[in-house]
């Protein structure tokens, strides 16, 4: 389905790593599938898991919606509605982020503030996410660097702690096109071991 009739092998070892269980940081050229490098495994795992939930980071509100629009075509190919999807945005109005919480999607597109605003400080409306957290993705991680990657280093550990506390483990995926120490960076932003 959406034309891809074989893997590069950056998407097969990602696939099998994060099948293993393993924190993965993909890095490779821009346009060359980064975005399966995660949505495969976290689908594939979420149509066996129906309760499992993911978190989806991006920089920037545009990325949230590229993404949002990739991760809409493929659950349309594999059958309108087979997960639920949806982004949690400060553009979108508080009656849109209210009924988004109320239909509890499997994976929720989001940026760094309202990760900050809402998930963590109002913890309790979001118990459901919390302790069915399968994945966190982080993607352009380049950008989170300096004072932007020390703020991002304490919101991670926030968010594993918090993820704890309701019980729960995420697996970590990452990609970047433009870095030349990724496992350094991940590292250093998450708190723990990946795979590069």
């Amino acid at each position: 389905y959406l034309g891809v009739s074989q893997l590069y092998v950056h998407q097969v070892e990602s696939l099998e790593r994060v099948r293993a269980g393993q924190n993965v940081v993909v890095v490779t050229s821009t346009s060359s599938g980064k975005t399966l490098c995660y949505n495969l495994p976290i689908i594939e795992r979420l149509l066996a898991e129906r309760e499992g939930r993911a978190l989806y980071i991006y920089p920037i509100n545009a990325l949230v919606n590229d993404q949002l629009k990739s991760l809409f075509k493929i659950n349309l190919a594999l059958g309108n509605d087979a997960l639920g999807i949806a982004r949690y945005t400060g553009s979108l109005s508080a009656e849109k982020r209210r009924d988004t919480r109320a239909r509890n999607p499997n994976i929720f597109l989001t940026n760094p503030e309202m990760l900050h605003l809402s998930f963590l400080l109002w913890h309790q409306n979001w118990q459901d996410l919390w302790r069915n957290l399968r994945f966190i993705v982080i993607d352009e991680v380049h950008t989170y660097r300096g004072v932007f990657g020390s703020n991002m280093a304490q919101l991670m550990r926030r968010v594993l702690r918090m993820a704890a506390h309701y019980g729960a483990s995420p697996q970590f995926i990452c990609c970047s096109a433009t870095i030349a120490n990724p496992k350094e960076l991940v590292e250093n932003l998450v708190g723990r071991q990946f795979h590069v």
